[in-house]
């Protein structure tokens, strides 16, 4: 008689491994981790320092090429960055979105799915509130991580984005997300973002397109030797 066959091993499946990107023309923070269910183990930090006093073109080429030896190295399997939120100053956003666009680029190369949460979103993850300051989030980041010490500002930064995909991978109705600004305040946002790119550059300003004046009933014309 044969003895029963034995059990098959379950193979031991691989942990999610998050990128988490805080974009930057200047410091561009990120952090590896690997979530397992609800444990979450850190993998690597760091930031990418980019040269300010060159052109943003050179910068931007060059955090596409320290990005993508960052995402070459560590071998994340899904990536998460923080979205669009409105700035004080125009030009500093669409700078700040000239990174981002980068980061997209290289993490859509290598074939990555994307996340992207807003600031309030990624501050509630990590500290269960939308107004955390910067120091309290490097402290809830390093305990929640087990660092030996906070880590530094934009890494902790990328980190956070980090734990909020770990959080919503696990518990997606936990992350809600805030009311859509409207589209007449949107346009009108993207309109002076606009202007003061142009007139930085040394250029005049685009005109505004003229209002469009409403239409008014004109009174109907009477023809010749109508009757009265």
């Amino acid at each position: 008689m044969s003895p029963p066959p034995s059990p098959r091993a379950r193979p031991t499946q691989r942990p999610v491994r998050v990128l988490g990107i805080d974009p930057g023309s200047r410091l561009c923070g990120w952090g590896v981790i690997d979530v397992d269910g609800v444990q979450t183990r850190h993998v690597d930090n760091g930031v990418l320092v980019l040269d300010e006093g060159a052109p943003l073109e050179r910068r931007l080429v060059n955090l596409f090429s320290l990005l993508t030896e960052v995402v070459a190295a560590h071998e994340p399997t899904t990536a998460a960055i923080e979205g669009v939120f409105q700035h004080r100053n125009a030009r500093s956003a669409l700078i700040l979105g000239h990174a981002r666009g980068v980061a997209l680029v290289v993490l859509a190369r290598a074939g990555l799915p994307v996340a992207e949460y807003t600031p309030q979103q990624i501050k509630k993850a990590a500290t269960g509130t939308g107004r955390a300051e910067k120091a309290q989030i490097q402290q809830v980041v390093a305990r929640r991580l087990n660092l030996p010490e906070p880590p530094q500002a934009d890494a902790a930064d990328a980190l956070a984005v980090a734990l909020c995909h770990a959080q919503n991978l696990a518990f997606p109705a936990a992350i809600s997300l805030p009311p859509q600004p409207s589209r007449r305040g949107g346009r009108r946002q993207n309109d002076a973002a606009l202007r003061a790119l142009v007139e930085a550059q040394g250029q005049a300003p685009p005109p505004k397109p003229p209002r469009a004046s409403p239409l008014r009933a004109q009174p109907p014309t009477r023809p010749t030797g109508a009757l009265t």
